[in-house]
Parts: structure tokens; C-alpha cells; sequence
């Protein structure tokens, strides 16, 4: 049955070849399997903006009229949709068919990221239903498909991003954007693909690296159990296998893989050493294999300062909003991913906070691979921390991203929330903390940053956002007489025993975590754009400013030990990146690079 699009004057489709399959590659290569198929391309669609599919039987659908290049939300380009009023429902459906070759195996149905509440369906029948816009999650439809015949695989997907109890990030809650808020992604954003697993094959690991004692801890989670089941580990490096260990396959159970004299993690020299893990039948068969990789590396924090393998090393990071101009959230290629890594990192930048989104695993990959240190940050604004629906869909999606992601080199530190500045209500202070707690216990060998800049409750170390757009009020401002983070905070009574400190007396780490934001007027002409404080007038007033202000803060590098300037590019109306929206050079990128890597005393970087 088909069913009729009902078109407005805003709704229109752009003229996308579907004929190259986008965003082909595995989108998960820290664990990999072979039998796969990507699920991106063409898809039948419809918008629903009365939300009334579900009463004219769209979950039965055969094809919609409409059509829809997945994994690009139907706001941006390259959707071919690119309708960017609010959308509160769409529909998408597309055959499927399991490969005769994966018979006997139990067929998992996965999507990296669909925004926000959704509901899937197989020839009418219910699959399941997920809340949550940016975490990773599947479903296993063995049962559904196991006739190995053509099935209609139809997906509901439903956003209220006004409405106060999901997190969106910088989705614009007005129709336009303006500000810091963009163009809002609903629906199917990153990519969809099939995978044939064993009923006990490995769903995931966690890995700790242990540098000190020269091991990897693996913990193992599997689908199944059966009798005299082994559990393999190999660390690879190149082709030598380094370390072989092979134990029963308990689950839950951590298993140590000694790695004798390892070579190390950092952006310096990102060494990866490949690993295989196997699950064995008792007589010896390989019931699953996985292709991943670790990166052997320690970060923690002595004292006032954050150590990357035992060393204090100094963070030049950069804010990355992860937009792009034709994609929104989503990456037009993976080379994209790959090409704003290096973009910052010729810029001087040695990692960054992702900001107010999730990134996909992908970007995680390039930024191990590569040598990038990443803040992982939800996409927290516009969910109503007093509310406890809020509170419940954050927090079970915040604990699927850090189980997701946890396994990252790269990743060092973990940034739930960003300006939460209302003094908080029993329920939000409660909800911050607990979320502190929850990052803590789901990962223990990475800080927590819980706030980034705004209240300060319980944390691992502090940060503060300054767009002080002078270099000597800047450098007064800082431990000058002034206690520079945010002199309110909850009180005792609000989050119990959790609370902290209400501003930063120089017992813990403490990073300026948002600055500079300089708009350059001689880059961006018109009045449309925006940017933090009056633009400087000329490039060269710019590089005098951003020297000035990147001087403030690293002859403070006895108190201070990193920064974050923002930003990495432009984001639509928001045109103060260092580079445009379109990723080209604004500026003289060999000078920039020089004043971000300004000389911090104490740090060998």
C-alpha cells in the first residue's frame, strides 16, 4: 500500500543521486565483524506532521511516496528533503534481506544514532521502541526475518525538542536559527546496517590499559553461554602477535593480557596495537570474531595538574560542534570526519571538546588513530534538569554513551553537562550528581568534568568560560583578588553531602574550558553574523587579540593546565571558528598555529 505525501510550501526535495551508497564503511572499528550489510541510500519516506501515521497504519507500509538519502537527518541537503520547520514525526521504510549465508545466526539490527523517540517495525509487526537522540543501540530480529525472504522494515521516529524532557544540544527551539543554536536533525542521522552474530557471540568489551603494570584488563560481555566455551584475546602489533590469552568465557569476568614493555598512547605518537577477540566452541570452532584495536595510555589527575602517562600534559584544545553545512550533524563522508581533526591540528590544537553533541564513533576512530584528545560532552541544552522525565531519558542515554565510548584512547575526559546556571531546584541537584556518580561507576579511569562552566557541584576538576575579549583584563581577572569561577552554587541543603566547592581555590586541576570566540569583521562582512564581544576590526587586530588572550591564560600554567578556544569553524550564523563553515582558511593558519602553541611553563608540550 502506498501512501500520499502531503506537501507544504516549505517541503521540497533537492536534486540527490542516490546511485553511491554514503557513508559506506563500517561505522564502528573499534568492533569490527565481517558479516555486515550498510543499510544507508535510499529509503522510502514521509514526513507526519499531524502525527497521525500511526492511525493510518504506516507502521504496514510497502513504500512511501517520498524519498530519503539515510543516514542525512530530513533537515539538511543532503537528505534531499531539507525541510527545516519543526518536525514532530517522520516515516521511513526500505526492504531488507538477510543474506542465505548468514543462516543459523542471529541477525542484529543496528543504528547509530536516530533522533529521539522511536519505534520499529518488520511487515507490520512491532520490533521495539527507543528513547534517546544520540547514543547507539540494535535490536535483534532473528524472529522476524528468519524465512530469508524480502521483509519491509519501517522506522517511526518522533522529536519534540521544545518540550523540556529531551536533551537537544544546539537544535534551535525557535523556527529559525539564531545565536549559538543551529538547524535541528530529527530522525535517522547516523547509519543503519545488519550483522550476523553468534546466539553466544561477544556483544562488548570493556578495556582498561594499565601502563604501570604493562597489561590490558578485557571484561567481557556475551549474548550467550554454552558449555566449554573459550573466550581469545590477541594483541597484534603489525603482524606479531605481542600477547595471546585464552580463558573460559565467564561473563562479566575481567581477564588480564599481559603487554611487556608497551608502546604508548599519545597525540605525539598515536601507536594502536590491533587486537582479535574470538569466541571457541569447546571442540575449538570460532563461533565470533571481532577486529578492534587498543591504545595503551593513563590519564589522571596529581594534584593540580591532569597527567597523560604519568607526565603533566598542557590541553590546547579547540570547541567542535561537529556541524557541517549540507550534512547538519552528520559528516557528508568520513574523510570529512577525518579532514577537521587534521584541520585542527594545523591550527595548533592538540585535541578537543566535542560540544553539545554526541560525535559518532567514527570521529573517535580518526582522533585514536591520528593522536586527538577529546572531551565527550552530551548534547545536554534544552532539557529541563527540575523535571524527572528529563532526568530519566538522560541519564539512560548518557549511560549507553559512555558504555559506547569508553574504550577510546582518545577520549580522556568525560563532560555531561555544559551551563547548567540556574541555581538548581532538590531534583536537578540530585539529578547532576547522581549523573556524576553513574560516569564514575560506568567508568573509572577517565576525570569528570560534570559541569562545564555554570554551577559547580560535585566534580573531578574545575572549569570556567571567560569571552573577556581583552588580554589584560583577562590576565587580571585570573586568580587576581577575584575568585573567577562562578560564585554561586547549590547549598548544602539542595545536594547533600555532594557539593563540592562553589569556586576554585587551587586544590584541583582547573581549565578554561570556553574562551576567546573573537569575531574578525574583515571575514565576515553584514550584519547577520555573531560572535562574542565587539569583532576585531582587521586579521591583524585578530592575531593581536587571540595572542593576547592565549598569553592570559598560559602565564597562568602554575594554576591553569589547558584551554579550550572557541571555535573550530563557523556554524552557520555563529562566524567565529577559526576556519569558515565550508572548512576553508580564514586566516594565516601557520601564525594561529603559533600562538596556540604558546610556550606553557611546567609542561614539556
Amino acid at each position: 500500500m502506498k501512501f500520499k505525501i502531503l506537501f507544504t510550501a516549505a517541503l521540497f526535495f533537492t536534486a540527490i543521486s542516490f546511485a553511491q551508497q554514503p557513508r559506506a564503511e563500517y561505522p564502528r572499528p573499534q568492533f569490527e565483524r565481517d558479516a555486515w550489510v550498510n543499510l544507508n541510500g535510499e529509503w522510502s519516506f514521509t514526513l507526519d506532521l499531524s502525527n497521525s501515521g500511526a492511525d493510518r497504519n504506516f507502521y504496514s507500509s510497502k513504500g512511501f511516496d517520498g524519498k530519503i538519502n539515510v543516514p542525512f537527518a530530513a533537515e539538511s541537503k543532503l537528505s534531499g528533503v531539507a525541510y527545516t520547520d519543526f518536525i514532530n514525526s517522520v516515516w521511513y521504510q526500505r526492504e531488507i534481506q538477510v543474506p542465505a549465508e548468514w543462516s543459523g545466526k542471529n541477525i542484529k539490527l543496528n543504528f547509530g544514532a536516530v533522533y529521539y523517540k522511536s519505534e520499529y517495525y518488520i511487515d507490520g509487526k512491532f520490533v521495539g521502541r527507543h528513547y534517546g537522540g544520540s547514543d547507539s543501540f540494535s535490536f535483534d530480529i532473528t524472529d522476524f526475518v528468519a524465512d530469508g525472504k524480502p521483509h519491509s522494515l519501517v522506522v517511526h521516529a518522533e522529536s519534540d525538542v521544545r518540550g523540556g524532557e529531551q536533551p537537544g544540544g544546539k537544535q534551535s527551539t525557535l523556527y529559525h536559527s539564531h545565536g549559538c543554536s543551529y538547524t535541528r536533525t530529527t530522525g535517522i542521522w547516523q547509519t543503519v546496517w545488519m550483522e550476523a552474530v553468534d546466539k553466544c557471540g561477544l556483544e562488548r568489551v570493556q578495556v582498561l590499559t594499565d601502563i604501570d603494570q604493562g597489561q590490558i584488563v578485557v571484561t567481557p560481555t556475551f549474548y550467550g553461554y554454552a558449555a566449554g566455551n573459550k573466550f581469545a584475546i590477541s594483541v597484534k602489533d603489525g603482524a606479531k602477535v605481542v600477547s595471546k590469552v585464552e580463558v573460559a568465557a565467564s561473563q562479566g569476568l575481567p581477564v588480564v593480557v599481559p603487554v611487556k614493555k608497551a608502546k604508548l598512547w599519545s597525540p605525539e605518537s598515536p601507536f594502536l596495537y590491533d587486537v582479535v577477540y574470538e569466541v571457541l566452541a569447546a571442540d575449538g570452532k570460532v563461533l565470533d570474531k571481532v577486529d578492534a584495536y587498543v591504545g595503551m595510555r593513563k590519564i589522571h589527575i596529581e594534584g593540580t595538574k591532569i597527567m597523560l602517562n604519568n607526565k603533566p600534559y598542557y590541553q590546547r584544545l579547540v570547541l567542535d560542534q561537529g556541524f557541517y553545512p549540507d550534512g547538519v550533524w552528520t559528516a557528508p563522508s568520513d574523510e570529512a570526519l577525518k579532514n577537521d581533526i587534521l584541520m585542527s591540528k594545523e591550527a595548533g590544537f592538540n585535541g578537543a571538546r566535542l560540544h553539545q553533541k554526541v560525535f559518532e564513533e567514527r570521529f573517535y576512530y580518526w582522533a585514536d588513530k591520528l593522536g586527538y584528545l577529546v572531551w565527550g560532552e552530551m548534547a545536554s541544552w534544552d532539557k529541563n534538569s527540575s523535571l524527572v522525565p528529563a532526568a530519566r531519558n538522560f541519564i539512560s542515554e548518557w549511560t549507553n554513551i559512555v558504555v559506547r565510548d569508553r574504550n577510546h584512547p582518545a577520549l580522556v575526559v568525560w563532560t555531561p553537562f555544559n551551563e547548567e546556571w540556574k541555581n538548581p531546584t532538590n531534583e536537578s541537584g540530585r539529578f547532576l550528581t547522581d549523573v556524576y556518580h553513574i560516569t564514575r561507576q560506568l567508568d573509572p579511569s577517565r576525570p569528570v568534568n560534570t559541569v562545564s562552566g555554570g554551577l559547580y557541584v560535585i566534580s573531578d576538576f574545575c572549569t570556567s568560560h571567560s569571552y573577556e575579549q581583552n588580554g589584560e583584563k583577562l590576565h587580571k581577572r585570573l586568580f587576581d583578588g577575584e575568585k573567577f569561577y562562578q560564585p554561586q552554587g547549590p547549598s548544602i541543603e539542595q545536594c547533600g553531602s555532594s557539593i563540592n566547592k562553589l569556586y576554585y581555590d587551587g586544590d584541583v586541576p582547573y581549565i578554561i574550558d570556553e574562551f576567546g570566540g573573537i569575531k574578525c569583521a574583515e571575514t565576515t562582512p553584514g550584519s547577520n553574523s555573531w560572535g562574542y564581544g565587539d569583532a576585531a576590526k582587521t586579521r591583524e587586530d585578530f592575531y593581536k587579540r587571540l595572542e593576547s588572550l592565549v598569553k592570559a591564560i598560559t602565564d597562568h600554567s602554575d594554576k591553569i593546565c589547558g584551554f579550550c578556544y572557541t571555535q573550530l569553524t563557523d556554524v552557520e550564523q555563529e562566524q567565529n571558528g577559526v576556519y569558515y563553515y565550508n572548512r576553508e582558511k580564514k586566516f594565516d593558519m601557520e601564525r594561529v598555529r603559533q600562538i596556540f602553541q604558546m610556550k606553557a611553563e611546567g609542561y614539556e608540550q
